[in-house]
């Protein structure tokens, strides 16, 4: 079963539920506060998204990302830039090595000199932002969840849903590890490292949370610049979408 087809065939284990008070539910785990007290997080649901392939305008917000990093960037080391050195140490600090397993922001901007990747239309925008602002950003299927988002530290029993070969595959959390997780198992593993095939954004996503990563060398202002730049972003791709936002706080866990 190839990984689309295995997303499609997944129950809409949330398609019922009300976005506004779901977001209200998403809380962090005490024990990631201890670990980074500077993290803050933007979330941000969004209903009546208009899937599909990569277009014209996600084109155009790529190819100014890439424009964006290369200035920004210039000739020095991307993991030298503020925001992107702490997210190192905050992987660090939990036993990760972000020489092999790099923060999402990261692993993108590494790749915008040569072409940052196209991938479908929705999550073409949310990596133009990421890239345009530093910062990691990921996008799931709201539809795809069971229960509430939490961000934990793994025991290590927990089921991360991913793929191997092309097919689909089950993998566990290193202990201590932090993730993204719902009833059914972890959504994101190593904060925003790689997400679950579960709750990935397909062509028939209409309904999705994006996650905006924050820790302190990113102040308030400069995330809600980053939310409002998607936000705007998925209001010119989806004229009717709807928007719910959270600002989440690991100092008030």
């Amino acid at each position: 079963m190839s990984p689309e087809t295995q997303a499609e065939s997944t129950p809409r284990t949330g398609a019922t539920l009300d976005a506004a008070a779901w977001l209200a539910s998403v809380s962090i785990d005490p024990a990631v506060a201890a670990l980074r007290p500077d993290y803050h997080a933007l979330l941000i649901t969004a209903e009546g998204l208009r899937p599909g392939p990569s277009d014209a305008s996600s084109e155009e917000m790529l190819a100014r990302a890439e424009v964006t990093a290369r200035e920004r960037i210039g000739d020095g080391p991307v993991e030298e830039h503020p925001h992107i050195a702490a997210w190192r140490e905050a992987f660090r600090s939990f036993g990760a090595k972000p020489q092999r397993t790099r923060p999402s922001a990261e692993a993108l901007l590494r790749r915008a000199a040569d072409g940052l990747p196209r991938v479908d239309r929705l999550t073409d925008i949310y990596n133009a932002v990421s890239v345009g602002h530093f910062l990691p950003l990921g996008g799931e299927d709201l539809d795809h969840y069971a229960g509430p988002a939490r961000l934990v530290r793994a025991d290590g029993t927990e089921v991360f849903d991913t793929t191997a070969g092309g097919e689909p595959a089950t993998e566990h959390p290193t202990a201590g590890e932090v993730v993204w997780r719902d009833d059914l198992g972890v959504t994101c593993r190593r904060w925003n490292w790689r997400q679950c095939t579960r709750t990935r954004l397909t062509h028939d996503t209409t309904r999705a949370l994006f996650i905006l990563d924050a820790l302190g060398a990113m102040d308030d202002q400069a995330l809600s610049a980053a939310g409002d730049a998607l936000t705007e972003a998925l209001a010119t791709s989806s004229p009717e979408v709807k928007i719910n936002t959270r600002l989440l706080r690991a100092s008030a866990a």
